[in-house]
């Protein structure tokens, strides 16, 4: 069966099914279909299925015309029907894995699509999936599911975990120039998936489990919140000891060798970072193990909005104004700068937190043109030269490239600027972290 698979992979006359058709699995779409395969996408949202099959996208990254293209000659199709699964060599599995109220992790997008692959049959199939998941997911979730008719993985069907490594906006690493991760329940699943992914990215990383690919996707995103976790704190103790944060960050990075800069900011957003982790401390649990570093992040990281807020309340306080009926402007409301997600953004918390200490609050977002979430529904008010002048105060939330940060900076106005975005020669009266 291996070696008719790889057949197939040489040959492009393999077909691949991508189930959720998002940040991650429509860069994916787009990669194989134009390696040459044939590729089904499938998604539980039939606006997106039926955006995609008039060759419109939806994602930043990927232009309406790349799909366009696919869709007309024939290497691609969009379905909300997993039964056009049943005829494909490969899928690969890219639904979300978001985090329940209680902060435990929600693998219900998961379970769901393998017993939807199962309905349709796991014969001669490669089986890879893509979405975060605590170490262990893969075999001990997935796997029995697709077994449930007596297949055995490594003989009838080949089983993989290979982490997503998508980041929204950027340009210097895509698809096909990251390193991709992937492991194996077997090694012929390991053999089979290196194959099919090997036809899109250049440097394949074959690790020696599935559990070991899904703890190196933690560890990446865990890395990266505990450090900015701990920059987080830093700037509040340089708040007590009337430090510049940015520029301790900024002469500390001077040193060449055993330092690495993060920045403060308002919070964690995104799908990954704020996310992620909770999922490794969530499997350590079930283990009788605390991960200390993971939750005081955390703690630190989730209480930023709060410190935007309470820095709104001194500069208002300071000008003779409460935050009780202030106009105030948030600046960007995506989660990271030249984007429209807006998944965790810190934004919405720092939005809720001013509405409950009834400030009159706007934002102005040029890639976020409503905002509806959990209590807010606002739209993106109109961008005018003087627009910040006309509010008691500017909340910088996502420094997009968009803005013209010095002109900003030379209003009559009042800020709290969460990214540093506005240089201090101004004459605008600027608060900092």
């Amino acid at each position: 069966m291996l070696t008719e698979f790889l057949h197939k992979i040489n040959d492009r006359s393999a077909r691949v099914g991508v189930v959720g058709l998002g940040y991650v699995g429509l860069p994916l779409v787009v990669g194989l279909a134009e390696a040459g395969f044939h590729v089904t996408g499938i998604d539980v949202d039939a606006r997106k299925v039926q955006s995609l099959n008039n060759g419109q996208s939806y994602i930043e990254d990927i232009p309406s015309e790349a799909i366009a293209k696919l869709v007309k000659n024939g290497r691609f199709r969009a379905s909300v029907d997993y039964g056009l699964l049943d005829d494909v060599d490969a899928i690969s599995i890219c639904v979300p894995t978001p985090l329940r109220k209680t902060k435990d992790p929600d693998i219900s997008y998961i379970i769901n699509a393998s017993e939807n692959i199962a309905k349709y049959g796991v014969e001669g199939k490669l089986i890879i999936l893509e979405s975060t998941t605590y170490p262990g997911t893969t075999d001990e979730v997935m796997l029995p599911i697709l077994q449930e008719k007596g297949q055995e993985v490594g003989r009838d069907f080949f089983l993989a975990f290979s982490p997503e490594r998508i980041d929204p906006g950027r340009t210097d690493y895509t698809l096909k120039t990251t390193p991709k991760v992937i492991g194996g329940v077997t090694p012929a699943c390991l053999e089979a998936a290196v194959a099919l992914y090997g036809t899109i990215v250049d440097n394949p990383v074959p690790v020696s489990s599935t559990a070991t690919a899904e703890m190196v996707k933690l560890l990446e995103n865990t890395f990266r919140a505990v450090n900015i976790g701990l920059v987080n704190e830093v700037a509040l103790m340089c708040d007590k000891l009337g430090l510049n944060v940015w520029e301790v960050v900024h002469a500390a990075a001077s040193k060449p060798y055993g330092f690495m800069p993060f920045y403060p900011g308002p919070g964690l957003g995104g799908h990954c970072i704020p996310i992620d982790p909770h999922y490794l401390s969530w499997k350590l649990r079930t283990l009788n193990y605390t991960a200390r570093f993971i939750e005081l992040a955390a703690e630190i990281n989730s209480h930023m909005p709060e410190y935007v807020v309470s820095k709104v309340a001194d500069a208002l306080n300071d000008h003779a104004k409460p935050i009780k009926g202030s106009k105030i402007l948030v600046l960007g409301v995506a989660y990271k700068p030249n984007v429209s997600d807006v998944r965790e953004s810190p934004a919405l918390d720092i939005i809720l937190l001013l509405q409950g200490k009834g400030a009159q609050v706007v934002y102005h977002d040029p890639y976020v043109a409503d905002l509806g979430h959990e209590g807010i529904a606002l739209t993106s008010t109109p961008w005018a030269d003087d627009l910040v002048s006309q509010m008691d105060c500017t909340v910088i939330v996502t420094n997009h490239a968009d803005y013209d940060w010095p002109a900003l900076a030379n209003q009559p106005a009042l800020f709290v600027d969460a990214r540093n975005a506005l240089p201090k020669t101004g004459t605008a009266v600027i608060y900092g972290l």
